[in-house]
């Protein structure tokens, strides 16, 4: 088997192993919706760490935030209280589903293997010194895993509260969850088409690229975006506590995701700082 191909093999086994913990855990919760999906989400995290404990690699957990989401909208779904507005219900389940495969079907596509460990998770255990171990699990999988969940709380509103049929909050809502899901597919695209020929020492400044540093980073926050709209089309009255998570994400990639690829490019490409003047680094306007 080739080295890669065993890798995908593993990756399949961790996450059976983890799914199978979480359905396990399901089927006997003590606790009530949406929590019992919570306890079922932190007891899958444990298992993908063990994995990446393992196999010394903390990419075992790169895919888990592009899986689970639809799996907790799949369940959400399959337990939806009576009432619900049907097509609204549907529109959710198969938007997150198509963000999620194409996700995770972009990171099959470029992973490097079990060779290949994302390179902010050694700058994470480096900083925690003797506590590197809890640093991985706390920071690069428990982290991830409950800011992924409470975003993902909209969805648990629409098939819980949402009786009211389809507005046109629902229909922004649906524009901007597509129309983030378009943002991000070019934006890959453009970028790994980009880094094909080998560019030494450049950076990508055409394309969507031209207008945002981080068009992916914009079209990822705009998700989650879009399904809180969905969350209070179908829950207005929830509205205290459904932004959480978006606001979660939007934060994370501000001030933590963009400072640090700038950091890194200026590291590696002394022009970058003038790309930096030039375009913004997350909403998008033509560069100066």
């Amino acid at each position: 088997m080739r080295p890669r191909t065993a890798a995908f093999a593993l990756i399949f086994v961790a996450y059976l192993t983890a799914t199978g913990a979480a359905l396990a855990l399901l089927a006997g919760a003590p606790a009530t919706a949406p929590w019992d999906a919570l306890l079922a989400d932190l007891a899958a995290t444990v298992v993908v760490f063990a994995f990446s404990r393992r196999y010394r690699n903390s990419s075992f957990y790169d895919p888990y935030w592009s899986v689970i989401p639809p799996l907790l909208a799949l369940w959400w779904f399959a337990h939806r209280a009576d009432g619900v507005d049907l097509s609204r219900a549907a529109i959710v389940v198969a938007l997150v589903w198509l963000w999620g495969i194409r996700l995770t079907a972009n990171w099959a596509r470029h992973w490097g293997g079990l060779a290949h460990e994302d390179w902010r998770y050694p700058l994470v255990r480096a900083r925690a010194g003797r506590h590197a171990r809890l640093a991985d699990f706390l920071g690069i999988h428990l982290m991830p895993t409950l800011q992924v969940f409470v975003a993902s709380l909209p969805i648990y509103a629409v098939m819980t509260r949402g009786t009211a049929p389809l507005g046109a909050l629902d229909l922004l809502a649906a524009v901007v969850t597509l129309g983030a899901i378009l943002i991000e597919t070019v934006a890959d695209l453009q970028l790994h088409a980009y880094l094909a020929r080998k560019p030494r020492g450049g950076f990508i400044a055409h394309g969507l690229w031209a207008w945002s540093r981080h068009p992916n980073y914009l079209g990822e926050v705009s998700f989650w975006w879009g399904l809180l709209l969905f969350g209070l089309a179908a829950a207005p009255s929830a509205w205290w506590w459904l932004p959480w998570g978006a606001l979660a994400m939007t934060a994370m990639f501000v001030f933590v995701s963009i400072p640090l690829m700038d950091r890194r490019n200026l590291e590696r490409r002394p022009a970058y700082a003038e790309h930096m003047r030039r375009v913004p680094a997350l909403l998008p306007r033509p560069p100066r």
